[in-house]
């Protein structure tokens, strides 16, 4: 069901070297960028009827217009099953509990007497957020991206969330259902590429965003690739990803449970098991057939991505080499199911998020920890963190010197501005002080 990587007996070898004996999906969104370019530019010059004529070619629905009516909106809140409704508002409200944390205030440093340097943030002024609506409907998806730009103080925030033909053409009702509870009244019916394109470019019915964030599909984080440096992302998210660490202590029904839970997404989703006990490896693989079979999505997901190059069994001589494996791989995902878990976390340098124990599971944070879990995959863990209300500040310095303060440093800033052949920046400090500024 599941491969096997027997990294015991030889000294780990260190960097890229051990990433490269890991476990990982294909993933190409190089490849991807070429086909998303035409969807992208045709949104760009042809706006709203690009969107209609992609949502009947990749969706099968006709549209009418792209953007959501409020009434629709309404009426996915009032028919949403009210187990559903309670479960979405309570992860809303331990959501903000975290992120409302998060935020930042301006701080003022005086650096000498008389000159000041503020960090003041400021939030992004509009964000475009993506809720996937290919093989699952995410209505978490809107939670994780909604909440932490609302506490954030983003001012315009819209959604787009593919149509779908079993509902008129609309998003899945519980997506909108979602966007009612948060406040989000900004729906567009529009999936792929071509949402990213609209939110880059702006369309006669949605102007544009500075900032696009949330999971998707390879063409997702394509258009996303395609538009860096026009507008903001938070990640080119690829296939979802588990690595558990784990000792002989660790219950093999709750470890093959939870690689289940991540495998069930897609296909390409990996599941990996690091551990020491090879008992334990048996006992997971073991108990992992009976799980699958009682479950739903086993062949058109959850068997393929354990079979697949993604996922694997790996096997070191103890919780050393384990850490040193976890942390080359940089899991979007990491439960720590050992002895000392605890300790065992606050030593991980790589991951998007880090699970502690049997009773936190990969499940609890998708839903209802009050962690975000829009995280960092394909090992981006090593220089990337997950969606926070931090991603959609920016940061400015205000820099504030008296006649004086300047004048203190000022034989330094002329000494480096020449030193780095650049004699205009020292003559922009001599021209302040009646210096005599040398012909060239």
């Amino acid at each position: 069901m599941i491969s096997r990587i027997d990294l015991r007996g030889d000294a780990l070898p260190k960097g890229g070297a051990l990433r490269d004996l890991l476990p990982r999906a294909e993933f190409d969104v190089e490849a991807a960028l070429e086909k998303v370019r035409p969807i992208c530019e045709a949104v760009h010059h042809r706006g709203d009827a690009a969107l209609i004529d992609y949502a009947e070619r990749f969706d099968g629905v006709t549209l009418d217009q792209v953007r959501v009516p409020a009434a629709a909106l309404t009426r996915a809140l009032d028919e949403l099953d009210p187990a559903v409704r309670a479960g979405l508002e309570e992860s809303i409200r331990r959501a903000r509990i975290v992120h409302r944390e998060q935020r930042r205030s301006s701080h003022t440093t005086q650096v000498v007497p008389g000159g000041t340097v503020t960090e003041k943030w400021v939030p992004v002024e509009r964000v475009g957020l993506y809720a996937p609506g290919g093989r699952s409907v995410y209505p978490s998806s809107v939670i994780m991206n909604a909440v932490p730009a609302q506490e954030a103080g983003v001012e315009s925030i819209a959604l787009a969330s593919p149509p779908q033909r079993e509902h008129g053409g609309l998003p899945h009702p519980t997506i909108l259902a979602a966007c009612a509870l948060l406040g989000v009244d900004e729906v567009y019916a529009a999936g792929g590429a071509q949402a990213v394109a609209m939110f880059a470019y702006g369309t006669e019915s949605c102007a544009p965003a500075n900032m696009v964030t949330g999971p998707g599909n390879i063409w997702v984080a394509a258009a996303k690739r395609y538009f860096t440096g026009r507008i903001g992302i938070d990640t080119e998210a690829g296939p979802t990803e588990i690595a558990v660490l784990a000792d002989a202590t660790a219950d093999p029904v709750h470890v093959a449970a939870d690689l289940i839970s991540q495998a069930e997404h897609d296909p390409l989703a990996a599941a990996v098991l690091v551990t020491d006990s090879p008992e334990l490896a048996d006992a997971v693989e073991k108990e992992l057939e009976p799980q699958i079979a009682a479950t739903k999505h086993v062949e058109d997901r959850i068997v393929p991505a354990l079979r697949g190059r993604q996922s694997a069994v790996v096997l070191v001589d103890g919780m050393e080499e384990g850490l040193r494996v976890v942390d080359a791989y940089g899991a979007e995902h990491l439960e720590i199911q050992t002895a000392d878990a605890a300790a065992l976390a606050q030593r991980v340098r790589n991951a998007g998020a880090i699970f502690v124990g049997p009773w936190s599971p990969v499940s609890l944070g998708d839903y209802c920890a009050g962690s975000n879990h829009v995280l960092p995959t394909g090992g981006c863990a090593c220089h990337s963190s997950g969606l926070s209300v931090q991603s959609f500040l920016r940061g400015i310095h205000i820099v504030d010197y008296t006649r004086d303060a300047l004048a203190e440093v000022a034989h330094h800033v002329v000494t480096l501005a020449e030193a780095e052949d650049l004699p205009a920046h020292g003559a922009a400090m001599k021209a302040r002080f009646d210096w005599k500024v040398p012909q060239q």
